[in-house]
């Protein structure tokens, strides 16, 4: 999977789209042992940043996102388009890659 990174200070998703900040991948194991960063799974949670309008229904009516900018979702772990701003990994998924919000 390829990466885009951008010089861009905002982004504004279009239709379904959520704008989400990738959480840190874990560096050490639950024994101790570090991981190099080769070795570090792609993380599935993230903060959400940005949220698009929503789909627009039969009545041309925008069908609002289910969740909201702070919110800590998990997303499917092949989906969206990954985002480098700086030195912070973003995602860009569709809302029916999100799978749960995290309390």
């Amino acid at each position: 999977m390829t990466t885009v990174s951008l010089q861009a200070t905002t982004i504004q998703p279009l239709g379904n789209r959520v704008f989400l900040k990738v959480s840190a991948p874990d560096a050490k194991t639950e024994g101790g042992i570090f991981l190099p960063d080769t070795a570090q799974e792609k993380p599935q949670v993230g903060e959400v940043m940005a949220v698009g309008p929503g789909n627009r229904n039969e009545k041309g009516v925008h069908q609002p996102v289910d969740v909201h900018v702070g919110d800590q979702v998990l997303y499917s772990k092949y989906s969206g388009t990954d985002i480098q701003m700086g030195h912070e990994d973003y995602v860009l998924i569709s809302e029916n890659d999100i799978l749960a919000t995290l309390a």
